[in-house]
């Protein structure tokens, strides 16, 4: 066996004869123990929440999009309709069309989006799913709208006396003629709502989906004309292969995934979970001044032995590893039993959803086991570079004082 692990594993069992040594040490394997476990159960905190984030994302974004390079519309053709179906990896497509517009309804406003789409959209996101009240039917009398809108404006399903009326400005320069002057400046639309979505704050008071010729119609569009196509892709196959042979067929689009779709939301939660490992990592290194402390104490606590082992013909080098060795096992103790800890506690919230953020709505959280890996890796960092500085004050001088 290895002499210093096995000398490091003795000193690790047995109890100083200095009552205060022992508190010390208790203390430091304790902090090593609630800092490695609370690192765990934020960074699986953070991953739950940055899923429960994205979820939004998953739900009204598709796989793929075409947005136009310039402008806000593009046209695409049957012809090109015909090549896309072709593509071997993707599943459905779906075309949209959006825009601002000005809503009414029993003398309350709101200014929001109108969106298009064909029948095939919900086959591309999971919109269908977050239908609160109602159903998810669209055509020319009925359109879906979310929750938010339908608070602001007092809105209810099937409401035939009183339907919607959404406003958009006639496309064109602006002509004073006399004629034009008596004519309005905009088209309108009454819309009854068959359905009422629920997904996030901004996007419930943002969309009102409806048919896409009668959006097309609407803003005076042909009906090739877009802003958008999203694609639905099968597990076969990536983005990456499929954003070529898309924009070779639809030559003046961008296509974005998901990902780039809302890469500020990823930057920005990516952001707070390196500062919140940053900031709990620095609490650790604080912390793991009682291993340095403690070393130093067990150092001088064992120095007679530490002698006798010297005369006996151990070197200062297998000395200093003793105690290196010591620190690494104590840190490394420490981390496991804080991550097993901290996993029994994300395991129950998981099972059991103790910890609410509504009265229905449980705190998310996620068990990765690459949050184990990086718990389990800073602590052994930190510990090995805590007992290279309580080892190192071992010297010959030290030992024959």
């Amino acid at each position: 066996m290895n002499f210093p692990l096995y000398i490091a594993k003795r000193y690790l069992h047995s109890k100083s004869s200095q009552n205060a040594v022992n508190i010390i040490n208790f203390i430091t394997f304790l902090v090593i123990v609630i800092g490695s476990a609370a690192l765990f159960i934020v960074l699986s905190g953070f991953a739950g929440l940055k899923e429960f984030s994205l979820s939004y994302t998953n739900t009204i974004d598709p796989d793929l999009k075409a947005i136009p390079k310039t402008g806000k519309f593009f046209s695409i053709t049957p012809e090109q309709e015909k090549q896309l179906s072709k593509i071997k990896g993707l599943t459905f497509y779906a075309k949209e069309l959006e825009e601002k517009v000005y809503l009414s309804h029993q003398q309350k406003n709101h200014i929001a989006y109108i969106k298009g789409v064909d029948s095939t959209f919900t086959k591309v996101t999971g919109i269908d799913s977050t239908i609160q009240y109602g159903n998810w039917s669209i055509n020319n009398e009925k359109g879906v709208t979310g929750i938010g809108i339908a608070n602001l404006l007092g809105l209810s399903i099937n409401q035939y006396r009183h339907p919607l009326v959404i406003l958009a400005p006639k496309p064109g320069k602006g002509n004073t003629s006399q004629l034009t002057l008596k004519a309005k400046p905009y088209n309108e639309l009454p819309l009854l709502m068959s359905g009422v979505y629920v997904i996030e704050e901004n996007i419930d008071k943002k969309y009102v989906f409806a048919h896409l010729p009668l959006v097309q119609a609407l803003l005076e569009k042909d009906s090739t004309k877009v802003s958008g196509i999203n694609f639905k892709i099968s597990d076969a196959v990536t983005s990456d292969e499929l954003k070529s042979e898309i924009a070779a067929i639809i030559p003046n689009v961008i296509i974005k995934s998901r990902k780039e779709l809302n890469s500020t939301l990823y930057k920005m939660l990516n952001t707070e979970n390196l500062a919140t490992y940053l900031i709990f990592t620095l609490v650790l290194i604080i912390a793991l001044f009682n291993v340095v402390g403690a070393i130093i104490m067990m150092i001088l606590d064992k120095q007679q032995n530490s002698k006798t082992l010297y005369n006996l013909g151990t070197t200062i080098k297998q000395l200093r590893k003793i105690y290196f060795l010591q620190g690494i096992l104590v840190t490394s103790l420490g981390g496991f039993i804080g991550v097993l800890l901290g996993s029994i506690l994300i395991g129950s919230q998981l099972a059991f959803g103790w910890l609410k953020i509504t009265p229905t709505l449980a705190y998310p959280v996620q068990y990765d086991i690459i949050n184990v890996v990086i718990v389990l890796a800073t602590i052994v960092v930190l510990g090995v570079l805590a007992s290279l500085v309580a080892s190192s004050r071992i010297s010959k001088k030290l030992i024959t004082a």
